[in-house]
């Protein structure tokens, strides 16, 4: 009778501490913080009021943010323009050792990362997270062709399987009848409500879950054409029928917050890359914030964009998930904001720093850097730590405790030890690269930086000067003291120029996944 009755008794164990297990499993998931990654479309460093005490434009909410968390002062895109500077996020890469070393993508063109390569999102999927995006996705989706133009596709016919990346696919060759075969839900999302590329850029409609919510049946002569790219410009081509360029950035809003609430009854934690299409053109700012600021459109459309991440934080609050989520704040590169604007209106997009969206001057890529981590980042602390947006892969690597070498990339190091004040600097990153949107490359080191090439590289004009004979061939300044970049100083300091050069090209080859050094 005592055997049968442990023979009972056993099975009721075995229960209770798989129960336990699985408690305790629920339990270490859910201790792992949510993360809320907001990311503006060419905002200026110096359009965020607590980085700019001239700015014209107050941002209220992103400063509310700078004062419960961390703000960076030497943060840095990758690139200085959209689709590179999101792929360097995603991926933990820098954007030249990509299939698109130079340029953007646009709104018919294939996913840029590649297959075998692993995202911030598909990291996160691994360690327990829903991962969600939802606005301006900007890296491709893998159209499907007719049945005719199959053929394009095949390896033969598609050399180095760069066609829809080195120049768009032709929409009347796309079956849009059947979803892209590729794009966010197939780079880790398990959620995706996103607008192809930017907002000045056909196909203009909504993907959610790499599925169109409306046929492309309607067809946009575009707007604005002669406004330089700037003003509510877009260009002609395809669009939905009742898709509306004054409510993207609202509909994004209220689907980002819609997402919140659903995961707000999770065990699970939560990541949402939110990727706003504002101030980028079209400056579209809709009727509750038309004229509201002194800088015109693009400034009404900026309080809006603030306005968006003021709505998350309460959503965030109201869901009672504040004080476990981290909210990371920044840009994908510099304003588009011209010399004839500044002087117009008197406000400095980039601050105090030269050039503008597209340079290889600081202007066009130090962004503004926010992050919130309650209970772990003192609030209202800076740092004047350099640092890039690719060093998310690795700082969320550290954050879950994530060792596999699967998401060890060349090019991210993990500012986490920096949030939570036990660091200084990013272990391991001597230094900071970028490219510009005409391809020419800076690298910084202890405040110097060096450029490879003479003029912006970029929008800025001239963006290419040819050096005279006897002239330096590139610009090196010292930004301690020069933070304009006003003091070429390569032909005075050679051995400094040399220095830098060997470095960058020792950072190019770096084998695939490991770190240059």
């Amino acid at each position: 009778m005592q055997n049968l009755t442990k023979l009972l008794y056993l099975p009721l164990v075995m229960i209770a501490l798989f129960y336990n297990l699985t408690m305790v499993s629920a339990q270490q998931k859910n201790s792992l913080p949510n993360i809320v990654y907001i990311l503006a479309d060419d905002l200026g460093y110096g359009d965020v009021s607590v980085n700019n005490p001239g700015s014209l434009l107050p941002t209220p909410n992103i400063d509310k943010l700078a004062a419960q968390g961390m703000r960076f002062t030497d943060a840095h895109t990758t690139s200085s323009v959209c689709t590179p500077s999101r792929y360097s996020i995603l991926t933990g890469r820098y954007p030249w050792r990509s299939r698109l070393p130079v340029g953007v993508l646009h709104g018919y063109s294939r996913t840029l990362i590649e297959p075998d390569l692993p995202t911030v999102a598909n990291l996160l999927k691994t360690n327990s997270y829903q991962t969600a995006v939802v606005g301006k996705w900007h890296l491709g989706l893998d159209w499907e062709p007719k049945e005719a133009f199959k053929d394009s596709l095949k390896p033969e016919n598609n050399k180095n399987n760069l066609y829809g990346i080195l120049r768009d696919m032709n929409p009347d060759h796309i079956d849009f009848s059947k979803g892209p075969s590729a794009g966010p839900r197939t780079q880790g999302f398990d959620y995706s409500f996103v607008l192809p590329a930017s907002l000045d850029m056909a196909p203009y409609c909504y993907l959610e879950n790499d599925k169109l919510i409306e046929p492309l049946s309607s067809y946009t002569k575009g707007n604005k054409l002669e406004s330089g790219y700037t003003g509510p410009f877009w260009r002609e081509g395809l669009m939905s029928p009742s898709f509306d360029f004054y409510d993207v950035l609202p509909y994004f809003t209220r689907k980002a917050n819609d997402f919140i609430r659903r995961q707000a009854v999770s065990k699970n934690p939560f990541f949402l890359y939110f990727p706003m299409p504002a101030p980028h053109t079209p400056w579209v700012p809709n009727k509750n914030y038309k004229n509201k600021s002194n800088v015109g459109e693009y400034g009404d459309y900026v309080l809006e964009m603030d306005a968006a991440v003021g709505q998350v934080m309460k959503v965030l609050d109201s869901m009672g998930l504040s004080k476990n989520t981290i909210v990371i704040f920044s840009s994908d590169n510099g304003p588009y904001w011209r010399e004839n604007f500044v002087e117009q209106f008197n406000h400095h997009a980039a601050g105090p720093y030269r050039g503008m969206k597209g340079d290889v001057f600081e202007g066009g890529h130090r962004v503004p850097l926010i992050v919130r981590y309650p209970g772990k980042t003192k609030a209202g602390t800076v740092s004047d730590a350099p640092t890039t947006l690719a060093n998310l892969m690795a700082t969320c690597a550290e954050l879950v405790g994530e060792k596999s070498g699967k998401f060890i990339t060349e090019d991210s190091y993990s500012i986490l030890p920096i949030l939570l004040g036990k660091a200084k600097l990013a272990e391991g990153q001597e230094a900071v690269v970028n490219i510009s949107s005409k391809g020419t490359l800076d690298i910084r080191k202890d405040g110097w930086k060096l450029i490879t090439k003479l003029g912006s590289g970029g929008f800025t004009v001239p963006a290419d000067v040819k050096a005279k004979p006897g002239e330096p061939i590139g610009q090196l300044f010292n930004l301690k003291v020069d933070i304009h970049e006003d003091h070429n100083l390569y032909a005075e300091y050679p051995e400094k120029v040399k220095e830098l050069m060997d470095l960058l090209k020792r950072i190019q080859n770096a084998p695939k996944g490991q770190s240059f050094k």
